[in-house]
């Protein structure tokens, strides 16, 4: 895996809100200094998954790279919180770099919204009756009418997150895929979703948008109502995370693929 070449003098520490990161900032902080965030060579962030979803979001345009430590309940994006020897953590950490995806959501009255996920963007019924949906790949219809709770498509970086709990195929971090997921498909009943390059473009028609409304969501940000969704890879964006070489991410994605 590569690394960086830095010695990583500027560090900024980010924490949740809970007291344990807060904590962990205060002591972090006070050991290796602290800058701001924008002048760092390094982004050291502590929670869990969620607020490691929040700081790539925040610093989405940076180009600091990032290193999770654990002070949250859930924590396969980070690392194992130690206080110790945290520049040769750094230097020593393997790196994997990710592309968000771009989500284009069309309201019912045409207004277009824009957002990026690192993880899924996700259709959701809003309502008790399922949704409608058509999907059209690169622009060919690929399925006329998928009847069903929702539908998502996953990074390799979120295929283990809400795509596998919807029991989607877990990627490799560095295929250049994307894994396109029904969540509790109703007709066709036995369909499982398909992976897809990295390259493609997909698009979701709601078939009733008023009888039947969808919410379409990317990562933490969601839009209501919606009449079509289109998802690409945003290329012009690359995160940079960092991991100990003994929980490397495509190590721990590995992992989750023989996990019982």
């Amino acid at each position: 895996m590569p690394k960086l070449k830095t010695k990583f003098d500027k560090i900024a520490f980010v924490a949740s809100e809970m007291p344990e990161a807060m904590a962990a900032r205060a002591r972090l902080a006070e050991r290796y200094g602290d800058c701001d965030p924008a002048e760092a060579d390094a982004i050291v962030t502590l929670g869990g998954d969620g607020h490691m979803l929040q700081t790539l979001h925040r610093f989405m345009n940076d180009g600091v790279p990032i290193y999770g430590m654990n002070r949250g309940s859930v924590g396969f994006l980070m690392n194992d919180y130690s206080e110790e020897d945290l520049h040769k953590r750094l230097a020593d950490a393997d790196v994997s770099r990710i592309h968000p995806l771009s989500m284009i959501a069309y309201d019912k009255a045409g207004k277009a919204h824009k957002a990026l996920a690192v993880n899924e963007v996700s259709l959701f019924r809003e309502r008790h009756q399922a949704a409608k949906l058509r999907i059209l790949v690169d622009d060919t219809v690929r399925m006329e009418e998928l009847v069903c709770d929702g539908v998502l498509v996953s990074t390799p970086a979120g295929s283990t997150a809400y795509n596998l709990s919807a029991h989607g195929p877990i990627l490799p971090i560095n295929a250049p895929l994307l894994a396109l997921t029904p969540i509790s498909p109703f007709r066709p009943r036995r369909w499982r979703g398909a992976i897809l390059r990295d390259n493609t473009r997909i698009k979701f028609r709601v078939l009733d948008p008023v009888k039947r409304p969808v919410s379409a969501v990317a990562d933490q940000r969601e839009v209501r109502d919606v009449a079509s969704v289109e998802v690409t890879v945003d290329r012009s964006n690359v995160l940079t995370l960092m991991f100990d070489p003994e929980h490397a991410l495509d190590d721990r994605i590995a992992m989750e693929q023989f996990a019982i």
